[in-house]
């Protein structure tokens, strides 16, 4: 199977806020844009910004010890790659949600994993595995 780039839209309340976070913070760059949406490459992938009112907090859900919101999105990042931009946002002091760390330590998908929030509340995870064939291990 030939893996396609996915096309993911958010609500925010704040574009240049937004813009801030997702070019500053994650390292994305702008593709199209206009007074209401801004597009970004998302490790290529595309992911727009919708202005729009927002209403709370997504729920969360119990996993391996963490409360993890049970609507985030993020990218497998090569486990390199995870480390540096992990200790990048460590030493900017990112308030994380969840910090760096590897979850189900020894067990099938073992991965590193790290959750914030952009600054409309959209949660992000970005993670990354020793071995890339645990990616769909039971």
């Amino acid at each position: 199977m030939n893996v396609r780039p996915f096309h993911l839209a958010l609500p925010v309340n704040d574009l240049e806020a937004a813009r801030q976070f997702y070019t500053t913070k994650v390292g994305c760059s702008i593709g199209r844009e206009s007074e209401r949406w801004i597009d970004f490459n998302f490790f290529g992938h595309q992911v727009t910004v919708h202005l729009a009112e927002l209403d709370g907090k997504p729920k969360e859900n119990p996993v391996d010890g963490d409360k993890v919101p049970s609507r985030h999105f993020g990218v497998i990042m090569e486990m390199a790659d995870w480390k540096a931009l992990s200790e990048r946002l460590v030493a900017e002091g990112t308030d994380f949600l969840i910090a760096p760390k590897i979850r189900f330590q020894g067990e099938p998908g073992e991965q590193a994993t790290m959750f914030f929030f952009d600054p409309a509340g959209n949660a992000l995870e970005f993670k990354a595995f020793a071995n890339d064939a645990m990616i769909f291990e039971t």
